[in-house]
C-alpha cells in the first residue's frame, strides 16, 4: 500500500485522502487554511472568508455522477449530508407523474445542497479515519525530488540544489520524480503526491523550480459573468415550486435557481462580461428586479424568501485543462492532479464536483501500482483524457455557444434552434427529458444520447408542430432589461 500526500483541502483533496485511506493506504493532507469545515453550516457558509476558494459561496450542483461516488464509495458521507439537510431530486420529477422507470434512471438524481455540506461531511469522516493525518495551517511551499528511476526517496526541496547533483535550472537526465513536499514547518516524504490545490495552487511554479517542463495547458475564456444571491424560504415552506427552476435565458442574459438544503436556495443571473448592465446587477434591488423578469426567479422570489447574502459576483472564468504529460512523456512522475488542478470547468453545467470525485476515486484505486513510476503517470493521464476530457470539451462547446449568443444577442436559427428545441422539447416529453438528463448527470455522452433516432424523431415532431418556434426568447427583451437595470 502507498503513503499519499495530498496538497489542498477542498473537495478533491478531502475526497482523495478519505478514499485512499478506505482503500488501505495512508494519507496526509496539507491545507493552508487554519480551520476545517464544521457543522455550523450557515456560519461557515456565509461567514468564513476563503479568498483562495472564491467558488465556495457560489451554488453547486451535485449531479448524479457525484452522488453515485458518494453513495457507492462513501455511504457514511452521503448519509451525513442527508442528515445535515441535503435533499434528493430526481430529474424526471419535473413531470406531474413520473414516467415508468427504466434501467439507469437511478443515475438521474441530483443532491441539492450547498458546497459546505459536502465539505463538512467529508471533514467529519476524515477526523474519524485512522489512516489520515490532516495538517491545517501547513501550506505546501515546495516539492522534494529525485531523478526519475532512482530507488530511494528524499531528494532536496525544489528551489534549492536539485537532487542527485544535477545542474540547476534544467531537467535532470531521465526526468524528475517527486518524492514529497515541504512546508514552512517541515518536510514530508511519500509514495505519491496528489495536487488538489486547484487552478490557483501554484503547482506550475513548484514544478518549474524542480526543473520540470511546464504543464500543457488548454484554456478557453467563457466571456460570462455570474451574479448570485442566497435566500431562505419562509418557515413552514419546506419546498419551493417544482417548476420552473431550471436555467432559462434569452439572447443576452439568463437566470437559474439552485434549491439547496434547509430551505436555502440561490438565484443566479448571468450575462456577458462586456454587457454594459453588468455592474448594476451588484445592487440587490436591481438584482431582484432583473431576477423577477425570468420565470424561475419570479416563481421563487414570489414566496417571500428572506435574503441571506448580498449579491456575490464571479467573473474572469475559463475552462482550463492542464496535463502533466506532453509529446515527450510525463513532465514529472510521483505527482498527479485531481479536481481543478487538471480540469477547471465553468459552472454552467455543474460538472466540477463530479469530475473531482471521479479523479479522487481513481487515485485511491490505483495508488498501489508503483505510483512513482513513469507508467503510473502515463496511465493517470490517459485515464483522464478518456474519462474527463470529453466532458471538458462538452463544457467548452456549450459555453462558446452561450457566450456567442450573449455577445451578439442572436442565435435564433440553424443548429442553435435545433439544440434549443431539444432542451425545450424535454420539458414536455419524458423520453427526451431522460436523454437530456443522462447527459446532464454525466451518465452518457451527448453524441450518443442525442443521436438516438427515437430522440431525434421526437424533437423533429415537436418542432414541426411549432413552425414559429424561436429559441432564447424567455425573459425580458433588451429595452425592458435596460429599464430594469437602470439606477
Amino acid at each position: 500500500m502507498a503513503h499519499v500526500l495530498v496538497i489542498g483541502g477542498g473537495i478533491g483533496g478531502l475526497a482523495t485522502a478519505l478514499l485512499a485511506a478506505r482503500r488501505g493506504h495512508t494519507a496526509e493532507l496539507f491545507e493552508r487554511d487554519t480551520r476545517a469545515p464544521g457543522t455550523a453550516l450557515d456560519r461557515d457558509f456565509f461567514g468564513w472568508r476563503r479568498p483562495t476558494v472564491p467558488q465556495a459561496a457560489q451554488p453547486h450542483a451535485l449531479l448524479g455522477a457525484a452522488r453515485n461516488v458518494l453513495r457507492d464509495d462513501l455511504p457514511d458521507v452521503y448519509a451525513e449530508m442527508l442528515r445535515l439537510g441535503a435533499r434528493e431530486r430526481h430529474e424526471l420529477d419535473w413531470f406531474d407523474v413520473r414516467p415508468p422507470e427504466l434501467p439507469g434512471d437511478d443515475d438521474l438524481v441530483m443532491l441539492q445542497a450547498r458546497r459546505i455540506l459536502l465539505e463538512s461531511a467529508l471533514a467529519t469522516a476524515l477526523r474519524a479515519e485512522p489512516g489520515v493525518v490532516v495538517r491545517h495551517g501547513e501550506q505546501v511551499t515546495g516539492l522534494t525530488t529525485a531523478p526519475a528511476g532512482e530507488g530511494q526517496a528524499g531528494g532536496e526541496p525544489a528551489g534549492g540544489e536539485p537532487a542527485g547533483g544535477q545542474p540547476s535550472g534544467g531537467e535532470p537526465a531521465g526526468g524528475v520524480r517527486v518524492t514529497g513536499v515541504t512546508t514552512g514547518a517541515d518536510r514530508y516524504e511519500g509514495d505519491l503526491v496528489v495536487d488538489a490545490g486547484g487552478r490557483r495552487g501554484g503547482i506550475e511554479r513548484r514544478l518549474g523550480a524542480a526543473g520540470c517542463r511546464p504543464p500543457v495547458v488548454e484554456r478557453h475564456r467563457t466571456g460570462l459573468a455570474y451574479f448570485c444571491r442566497w435566500y431562505r424560504l419562509p418557515a413552514g415552506t419546506d419546498e419551493g415550486p417544482r417548476r420552473p427552476w431550471a436555467v432559462t435565458g434569452g439572447a443576452f442574459a439568463g437566470c437559474a435557481v439552485f434549491p439547496a438544503d434547509n430551505r436555502v436556495f440561490a438565484v443566479t443571473l448571468f450575462v456577458h462580461t462586456a454587457d454594459t448592465t453588468r455592474s448594476a446587477l451588484r445592487d440587490p434591488a436591481v438584482f431582484e428586479r432583473a431576477a423577477r423578469s425570468f420565470p424561475p426567479g419570479a416563481a421563487w422570489l414570489a414566496l417571500g424568501a428572506e435574503p441571506l447574502s448580498g449579491v456575490l459576483a464571479t467573473a474572469s472564468l475559463d475552462n482550463r485543462w492542464s496535463a502533466l504529460v506532453d509529446e515527450r512523456g510525463p513532465v514529472v512522475t510521483g505527482l498527479v492532479p485531481v479536481g481543478d488542478s487538471i480540469t477547471h470547468t465553468n459552472p454552467t453545467l455543474g460538472q466540477g464536483t463530479s469530475l473531482a470525485l471521479w479523479a479522487a476515486r481513481r487515485v485511491a484505486r490505483t495508488a498501489h501500482r508503483d505510483p512513482g513510476s513513469e507508467r503510473y503517470a502515463v496511465d493517470h493521464h490517459e485515464w483522464a483524457v478518456r474519462t474527463l476530457k470529453p466532458w471538458f470539451d462538452f463544457q467548452v462547446v456549450a459555453d462558446a455557444a452561450i457566450g456567442e449568443r450573449f455577445a451578439t444577442r442572436a442565435g435564433r436559427t440553424g443548429t442553435a434552434r435545433e439544440v434549443a428545441a431539444l432542451f425545450d422539447c424535454a420539458l414536455e416529453d419524458p423520453e427526451v427529458m431522460r436523454a437530456r438528463a443522462r447527459v446532464r448527470h454525466l451518465a452518457e455522452p451527448p453524441e450518443r444520447a442525442y443521436a438516438d433516432p427515437e430522440i431525434r424523431a421526437r424533437v423533429a415532431r415537436w418542432l414541426a408542430a411549432r413552425p414559429d418556434y424561436a429559441p432564447n426568447e424567455v425573459g425580458p427583451d433588451r429595452e425592458e432589461w435596460e429599464k430594469l437595470t437602470a439606477g
